[in-house]
């Protein structure tokens, strides 16, 4: 069992910024690769970014490119979601998720954190 714990959520202004964070402990030697997803109210959960541990390789939601970075400190086993520039819209519940291979759709992912509010004030 792998567990992941969320940190850094919370309401900011738009145009302000916010780091994410994500600790994964327990099982992971399969966890390759950590992920990023948000969910606004009556929206389906969306992919937001993910990392890969083995190969350094990061991919992004396009629409996200830009201003979204996502990083992982290996030695923590602890990833990163910097936001920037953010927008009303950006507003929703930001899960991060670990799983074997890389997947756009949230139900590949095996092991989820908690969710962590994220809030911008218009």
């Amino acid at each position: 069992q792998v567990q992941l714990v969320q940190s850094g959520g919370g309401l900011v202004q738009t145009g302000g910024s916010l780091r994410l964070s994500c600790a994964a402990s327990g099982r992971t030697l399969s966890s390759n690769v950590m992920g990023w997803f948000r969910q606004a109210p009556g929206k389906e959960r969306e992919f937001v970014a993910a990392i890969g541990w083995t190969g350094g390789w990061t991919s992004y939601a396009e629409a996200l490119k830009g201003r979204f970075t996502i990083s992982g400190d290996n030695a923590k086993n602890t990833v990163y979601l910097q936001m920037n520039s953010l927008k009303s819209e950006d507003t929703a519940v930001y899960y991060c998720a670990a799983g074997v291979r890389f997947s756009l759709a949230p139900t590949t992912y095996d092991y989820w954190g908690q969710g962590t509010q994220v809030t911008v004030s218009s």
